[in-house]
């Protein structure tokens, strides 16, 4: 990757975004320092469902029931109206 700096970039904007569209990564640094990449966007990348599928998947808690019993069961809706 090549690094430039940002005066460069300001300079040779035009040319340097034909460059990033044609598939290069530039650098661009401020002070010294990397700041930021210039470069061509992603593509989309598209997943068989296959590959997906557990994500997806409904999962169960098995333990909800046990939980749910140790919840305070005094607890009160805060946005109830008071009497």
């Amino acid at each position: 990757m090549d690094a430039l700096g940002l005066r460069e970039l300001r300079q040779h904007a035009s040319d340097l975004v034909r460059r990033a569209e044609a598939g290069e990564h530039l650098v661009i640094t401020v002070s010294g320092r990397p700041a930021a990449v210039l470069g061509p966007p992603e593509r989309d990348h598209w997943r068989r469902y296959d590959e997906i599928a557990d994500v997806l998947r409904p999962r169960t808690d098995d333990e909800w029931a046990t939980d749910r019993e140790l919840l305070d069961q005094n607890l009160t809706d805060p946005w109830e109206p008071r009497e």
